[in-house]
């Protein structure tokens, strides 16, 4: 596949759609299949996005690994390469992937699957900031976290003590990279589907022409 930006890796952070185990917060509205089936879904529906954009080469970094059936289903669908996720927490896990693929590209994004607003068009413009030199790149979350984060080197201040899963995360990320010293760029707030009350409006996005 010839890739706008072949220098940089995509890499989508997902975990095997499991009842019980995927969309936790979400099994009280639609059940563990439901929401399963829903992670499953924003995944594909996002994957489908990348590949047709063909911005960079693209990682499914997968947990609890890449034995799951369905992850080896989508590495038979999709071009990418699948990866396991390792460390105890999620910027751990997050840090890991980063480093990695920054072993042999010159910048890296990382993302979440549950991001439905979120395509090829959004992620071009965060390829755009980092081959124009900027340092790191945010996408702020309604949330107060975020939905991507790229960087050009390794930061593990970005994912030291940081309070994972609460409001405090997106403004952590600024006053670390501020303390780095970094010029970064920041896009367009996105949101994501996390809890019950964000259904409807994933619904209307799904249903709009």
């Amino acid at each position: 596949m010839n890739y706008r930006y072949p220098e940089m890796r995509i890499l989508v952070m997902a975990r095997a759609p499991v009842p019980g185990q995927a969309k936790t917060r979400l099994i009280p509205a639609l059940g563990e299949a439901g929401a399963a089936a829903l992670h499953q879904q924003l995944l594909e529906r996002l994957l489908a996005a990348l590949q047709q954009a063909a911005l960079a080469p693209l990682q499914l970094w997968c947990s609890p690994d890449t034995r799951h059936p369905y992850f080896m289903d989508c590495a038979n669908r999709y071009v990418l390469s699948l990866h396991t996720q390792q460390g105890a927490d999620l910027g751990a896990r997050m840090a890991h992937a980063l480093d990695t693929a920054l072993q042999d590209a010159e910048a890296a994004l990382v993302i979440g699957c549950d991001i439905p607003a979120m395509d090829g068009a959004y992620l071009e413009q965060a390829c755009v900031a980092l081959a124009d030199g900027a340092q790191a790149v945010l996408g702020p979350s309604e949330d107060g976290g975020y939905t991507l984060l790229g960087l050009r080197q390794s930061a593990p201040p970005l994912f030291e003590e940081m309070p994972w899963g609460t409001a405090l995360v997106l403004a952590r990320t600024r006053a670390a990279l501020t303390s780095l010293g970094w010029q970064w760029h920041e896009l367009e707030t996105l949101w994501d589907v996390d809890r019950p009350e964000d259904l409807p409006r994933l619904q209307a996005l799904l249903e709009s022409p």
